[in-house]
């Protein structure tokens, strides 16, 4: 016979844990389950969401729409071939890049290409998320697409800023910044709070903190974006 008495306070006792745990991470959309549960439908349907991200998505407008998924460093190659698609695209179908859009969304351990050279000396980012400077093969201490001489790469434009500029969207995953801060703060003796302030104080203008990477990912493609992964 099933004892739903027992189940029923194992089940209030994880949901517990699972509450406490997100609430010690300080992720509040998490700390209450059974409040989100409870919610009314009426409620919820309909909602605006977050202003700045749903401003960011309605950005994707272009003819040609692509997505670069960026859970890992991978090189920068989400970068590269944010470019390469644009010029082979404007030179297939006789476009611009202001006709087409491109979305990166650096989520996990993608995040340092958001911020700009002083936070990857000082957080050390090339040793934290093992990216290495292709010059001295060593841990990059800035960011290896950023500000980039003529000549210094066989493809013009690849650089973040040079995107940016150009409309590419980049966003940057709000839970990751957060869990890395929180990581880099006990490997160095700081608070997790300031890191997080202070990275975002210092992303490179124009990208935009989203709610996750996640979502970032999943909106862009019901926005209709194609998906690739670049990590």
């Amino acid at each position: 016979m099933l004892d739903l008495t027992n189940d029923t306070t194992h089940r209030r006792g994880f949901l517990g844990r699972l509450a406490a745990g997100a609430a010690a991470f300080g992720l509040g959309g998490l700390a209450a389950p059974s409040a989100a549960v409870a919610t009314p439908r009426s409620a919820t349907s309909g909602a605006a969401g977050n202003p700045e991200f749903e401003a960011w998505l309605n950005k994707i407008t272009g003819k040609h729409k692509m997505i670069y998924d960026v859970p890992e460093p991978n090189d920068g190659f989400a970068f590269w071939w944010a470019r390469v698609f644009l010029n082979t695209t404007n030179e297939t179908y006789g476009t611009t890049d202001a006709d087409n859009t491109v979305v990166i969304v650096l989520r996990h351990s993608g995040i340092p290409f958001a911020m700009e050279n002083t936070m990857w000396s000082k957080y050390r980012f090339g040793e934290a998320f093992k990216i290495t400077d292709g010059a001295t093969k060593g841990p990059a201490v800035r960011h290896p697409l950023l500000h980039l001489k003529p000549g210094e790469v066989p493809i013009p434009g690849i650089g973040a800023d040079e995107l940016l500029a150009k409309g590419v969207l980049i966003g940057v995953c709000n839970i990751a910044l957060t869990f890395n801060s929180m990581r880099l703060a006990k490997d160095m003796g700081m608070q997790a709070d300031a890191i997080k302030k202070e990275w975002v104080a210092n992303l490179l203008p124009g990208v935009v903190v989203v709610p996750s990477g996640v979502i970032a990912v999943n909106r862009a493609q019901e926005k209709g974006c194609a998906y690739c992964f670049a990590g």
